[in-house]
């Protein structure tokens, strides 16, 4: 595992050109990704202190107790097409650390990744099919949750694929994580500094072209003041977002996956626009996309919580602005959402920051930070919708999800042996 952190290290420019090439985020977005995977690399090289189980020596007279931790032989990951490198190194390194094999079915969209991945464990001196790669659709993915031989199933997608995975894997008596989709809440208290706030939001709704799980697409405004300063300093900034593709090495924004997807976020628009939603910057009408899936930064004002954008998951560059009267609301608000994955608050006050992450019902929180995905040495998940199994991934919570524990209860006896005992039995 050593080895293999040093070759991706090395490896990560092609990497990451082999990422925005066949995907077409940009450049810098892919080295990002990288390196955040790289974060869960580093956490399995010390595995060993992870595995270690508890030990309690005479819980009996001359008996010890103690417990271990144990692979549980072939598993497999299920990932996605938004991040092919950062996800894949969210499960297979925690995995093959603890001691099983695993198998790969990345996206068929951008697969080339996975398959350079497998190139540098094969250097780092991983033994023939402990890692294995698997391309295909549905029915590769619904052949692994039905085959007998694969033990545990992680996914990442949507939730419709993934609560479908967990049903299916569960029925077939494998365990399963399987993270879904979400629709991230970022809460501007009247206090926050502004500028931060809209640098944050910027970052955090538009990149990836709004492509990724974390993405934050509704900003709840506390106080119509709030909201009013925030468009006005949003505005410009989606305006003159700067849209280009792989070869355009000062793009803040790539191009959507699919020209099927593109029509799909601006069917979200045009929805939007229908229900009485003020579209204060339309995407579609911007001046300066290219020849592609290029789609421009849309924001909206004046969403209620019934709306089609409000509702569902958009996976595009949209941004919507809810506004309500105060802190209290803004936690019903979002406490109240099918999905519950990540949300943030931008605030100057601790009492406030304090209230808002003792009560919101959200997996993931971040107090004056965007996109509050934890480091490898914690675990990533979300609630309601967006997590379908008891599992996070990656950190403590993906050992646990990747090993099954054994109790041992152990005595060595003595020349005297004793008589049989047939009632319940006790430590004595």
């Amino acid at each position: 595992m050593f080895r293999f952190r040093d070759l991706l290290e090395r490896a990560s420019d092609e990497l990451a050109e082999a990422i925005s090439r066949e995907h077409g985020k940009t450049l810098s977005d892919a080295r990002g990704e990288i390196v955040r995977g790289m974060e869960v690399v580093e956490f399995a090289c010390g595995i060993p202190d992870l595995l270690k189980g508890e030990h309690n020596e005479s819980v009996g007279t001359g008996v010890d107790a103690f417990s271990i931790r144990q692979p549980l032989g072939v598993v497999a990951g299920i990932t996605p097409f938004n991040f092919p490198a950062m996800v894949p190194l969210w499960m297979f390194p925690v995995a093959l650390a603890c001691g099983n094999t695993f198998i790969l079915k990345p996206s068929e969209r951008d697969p080339s990744a996975s398959v350079l991945l497998g190139r540098l464990l094969h250097e780092a001196g991983l033994p023939a099919g402990v890692f294995n790669v698997i391309h295909g659709d549905r029915e590769i993915v619904d052949g692994l949750l039905s085959h007998p031989g694969v033990a545990a199933v992680s996914f990442v997608g949507s939730t419709p694929v993934a609560r479908h995975v967990h049903l299916e894997g569960t029925k077939h008596g494998k365990r399963v994580q399987a993270l879904g989709g979400a629709k991230n809440h970022a809460v501007i208290m009247p206090d926050a500094d502004l500028d931060d706030a809209v640098n944050a939001l910027m970052g955090a709704a538009y990149g990836s072209a709004g492509e990724r799980c974390m993405a934050i697409s509704i900003a709840v405004a506390v106080g119509d003041d709030t909201a009013d300063r925030l468009i006005a300093k949003l505005e410009p900034k989606v305006k003159t977002l700067r849209i280009g593709g792989y070869s355009d090495l000062n793009a803040e924004m790539g191009p959507l996956i699919t020209g099927e997807h593109r029509s799909k976020v601006c069917s979200y628009i045009e929805s939007g626009v229908g229900e009485g939603a003020n579209l204060v910057v339309d995407g579609r009408s911007s001046s300066n996309l290219g020849k592609g899936f290029f789609l421009g930064g849309s924001l909206f004002d004046g969403v209620k919580p019934q709306m089609r954008i409000y509702q569902e998951e958009i996976f595009g560059p949209v941004l919507g602005i809810v506004r309500v009267p105060d802190l209290d609301a803004a936690i019903d608000l979002i406490n109240a959402h099918t999905y519950a994955n990540g949300t943030a608050i931008f605030t100057r006050s601790g009492s406030a920051a304090r209230a808002f992450t003792s009560a919101i019902e959200v997996g993931m929180v971040g107090v004056n930070v965007p996109l509050p995905v934890p480091m490898a040495f914690h675990s990533f998940g979300g609630w309601r919708s967006s997590l379908f199994g008891d599992h996070h991934i990656y950190g403590r919570e993906g050992v646990r999800f990747y090993t099954r524990l054994k109790a041992v209860t152990q005595r060595w006896p003595r020349d005297v042996q004793n008589a049989a005992e047939f009632s319940m039995p006790t430590m004595k």
